[in-house]
């Protein structure tokens, strides 16, 4: 599913126009969004909780010339599924 299936799926399960649930996508996008870039970890309950997590920095291997290189510290967004979640996937 794309941005573009979730807004007819939303504008379906809501009884709202296009317009209406393009607009909702968009704003829940841009508030996880900021949040995360805040470093606030998002809890959806039911669904799981999204957090921006730090990488520490390492060494790692270039797969092309075997040359081992320096990985920078960096931040990653990740994502945690609930028990709910795990279970209806399962």
């Amino acid at each position: 599913m794309n941005k573009a299936d979730l807004i007819l799926a939303v504008a379906e399960e809501a009884d709202l126009s296009k317009r209406q649930a393009e607009a909702a996508v968009e704003a829940l996008l841009k508030l996880v969004e900021k949040a995360l870039v805040k470093k606030e970890v998002v809890k959806l309950s039911g669904f799981g909780v999204f957090e921006n997590k730090k990488r520490a920095a390492r060494i790692g291997t270039n797969p092309t010339s075997g040359q081992k290189i320096k990985i920078p510290a960096s931040h990653t967004v990740s994502f945690k599924p609930s028990k709910t979640l795990k279970e209806k996937v399962n």
